[in-house]
């Protein structure tokens, strides 16, 4: 079983409104997750004007409350929450990746289901989202998810499978 994790809470301080604020980029990014057995959104900046956007959609909402210590808060936040389920794996994504569709999830979501999976999407070579965690990772993300530091340094020190997803999007997070 695979939940997909959105990472929505930041307050897109370069954009000048939350990301999960921007027309369309909140319902693009629920949808790309379709192929997830359930999705858990995380707010932060704004939640109570983002909610509303997402009850079009069957998804779990969990608000970070620390979401202005940056990434790591609301990865943690999401995971800790995804941790209480079923699931032997969590496919995490972010908000702002437009070009990023559901071709590439299911590309990620045809890696094995274990719970030893670590899989990565890159793009022409690059690293970037999303990240398949397999269950037996969350406890090390979580140990160093704090503040503005998400899993890049476990990710650094645990190299996951580089998934080549170059010819489906650019994989790019617009951050203006």
């Amino acid at each position: 079983m695979t939940t997909g994790l959105l990472l929505a809470a930041g307050a897109g301080r370069r954009m000048g409104r939350p990301k999960a604020l921007v027309e369309g980029w909140l319902a693009h990014a629920v949808a790309t997750l379709a192929g997830c057995d359930d999705v858990v959104v995380v707010l932060g900046a704004q939640a109570e004007d983002a909610r509303p956007l997402l009850d079009p959609f069957d998804v779990t909402v969990v608000v970070a409350a620390d979401w202005d210590e940056g990434m790591g808060a609301s990865l943690a936040a999401g995971l800790a929450h995804v941790a209480h389920g079923g699931a032997t794996r969590c496919l995490v994504t972010l908000v702002d990746l437009p070009d990023v569709g559901s071709d590439v999830v299911a590309r990620l979501l045809a890696e094995p289901d274990q719970p030893d999976v670590l899989a990565r999407a890159a793009y022409d070579g690059v690293p970037g989202h999303p990240v398949l965690l397999g269950r037996e990772h969350w406890a090390g993300v979580l140990a160093i998810s704090v503040g503005d530091r998400g899993a890049r340094d476990y990710l650094r020190d645990h190299p996951p499978t580089l998934v080549e997803c170059g010819d489906l999007a650019t994989g790019v997070d617009v951050d203006q």
